[in-house]
């Protein structure tokens, strides 16, 4: 069979890309060359509808093999009795457990998107939005999860569910105080912690698992896998708040998530992609993942501190974990701008909103700076410092094409040391 060119050179220029590139957006990593293996692998050619030991098809023997060791090594990573690997990205995972635990038009609250929440978490443009009711919380004018504001609006609202996690939120969790606000009006917790999973599973920040009902994330962003969901409990536990499956039946609620996913909201799992999800979390129980762990917040934490230095606005004035949300509107720039403008120079990061914005989302006043994608490639915190440099060079002579392209040449240069997948030449 002729090798399809066209296609071929285009994956090839991404990895130039990639390579030649400075990596910022929060959301991204680079996974092994080893979990770039399995998912280029055959297990992408079976079917496997439903579970291991329980399938539709025959001949699911070896990739059932391949389910349980994901889910048995994920079980490990969180300490938890029960995971569902097969959700194909984080937003399904997170729509399988509102299937699971929501009927239409029940109240739930989240992260209010303008704030840093998901689309998932309540967003009328999204399934959370338009198929249930949604409540939403804020930040401070400090740029901090307002506790306050959560526990009145829940005893007002008595949702059925409160959501803790967010898109763009540089600072740690109180799921303690989460939790006990929703004891008080019988709701249960569900924590998304698809940004910070990896820093949670090295036990750098604190542990959701301990007072959320329910946890999903991604894996990818921190924990460095490939692209998809997972859906995990510490403890499965008879449901108290009456909720049936499709028949009436009360179920254990690892049994009404696993029936969300499948047949609820997915045919086939991604066979391929859950063997590349069992090699990246076999890597995260490595020693090697805890130091990458904690290199990722003193990167993130240098970093912050450098913007700081250069008059940047930082939300919440600093980070606990990978990210940043900066506040451009001191500097006279939309996040838009600072995106493209960037672009332009190999640097890669996203416009987004800030809270209390006046601009719209297309526009924002602000960007959103992550380092787990620079750290796995070996950079420090002596590092960042010439990162912020040639950011605020950029950004502060936007429509200056000479210095632009004066930078895109020093970042090049400076990614030459912090070689990306040498396997592939």
């Amino acid at each position: 069979m002729q090798k399809d060119s066209l296609v071929f050179d285009l994956i090839k220029k991404e990895l130039d890309r990639q390579r030649n590139g400075i990596e910022l957006i929060a959301s991204e990593n680079f996974t092994s060359y080893q979990v770039l293996q399995a998912m280029g692998t055959c297990p992408t050619n079976k079917y496997a509808e439903g579970y291991p030991g329980k399938r539709y098809y025959g001949g699911c023997e070896v990739v059932d093999e391949i389910e349980n060791l994901a889910i048995d090594r994920l079980k490990q990573v969180f300490k938890c009795s029960w995971a569902n690997v097969q959700p194909h990205s984080g937003a399904q995972a997170n729509g399988a457990v509102f299937l699971a635990v929501m009927k239409p038009g029940e109240k739930f609250m989240g992260l209010d998107l303008s704030m840093g929440g998901h689309l998932t978490h309540g967003s009328p443009a999204n399934f959370s939005g338009k198929t249930y009711e949604a409540i939403h919380y804020g930040v401070t004018k400090e740029g901090f999860v307002d506790y306050d504001q959560i526990e009145a609006k829940a005893k007002e609202e008595k949702p059925k569910m409160i959501i803790c996690g967010a898109s763009a939120y540089s600072r740690d969790w109180d799921y303690q105080r989460i939790r006990a606000i929703a004891d008080e009006i019988g709701a249960i917790v569900f924590a998304d912690i698809a940004h910070p999973a990896g820093l949670i599973a090295t036990g750098l920040l604190n542990d959701p698992f301990e007072y959320c009902h329910i946890v999903s994330s991604t894996t990818h962003k921190t924990l460095r896998g490939p692209r998809g969901g997972i859906i995990m409990l510490r403890n499965d536990f008879e449901n108290p708040w009456g909720i049936k499956d499709p028949k009436g039946n009360t179920r254990m609620m690892s049994q009404l998530l696993d029936l969300a996913v499948f047949p609820g909201s997915q045919g086939g799992p991604l066979e391929h992609v859950i063997a590349a999800k069992a090699v990246a979390f076999g890597e995260i129980l490595s020693e090697d993942f805890k130091s990458y762990g904690k290199q990722v917040i003193a990167n993130a934490q240098a970093m912050a501190t450098s913007f700081v230095n250069r008059g940047y606005n930082l939300i919440s004035d600093g980070t606990d974990n990978h990210l940043m949300l900066i506040d451009l509107r001191n500097k006279n720039l939309t996040g838009k701008k600072a995106q493209e403008t960037l672009d332009k120079a190999h640097i890669t990061l996203n416009k987004n909103a800030v809270p209390f914005d006046d601009k719209s989302p297309f526009v924002t006043s602000g960007i959103r700076v992550g380092v787990p994608a620079i750290t796995t490639r070996g950079m420090k915190e002596t590092d960042m410092e010439p990162v912020v440099e040639m950011i605020d060079k950029v950004l502060m002579n936007a429509d200056d094409e000479a210095i632009i392209g004066n930078v895109r040449g020093d970042v090049k240069e400076l990614m030459k040391q912090f070689p990306l997948y040498p396997e592939l030449d």
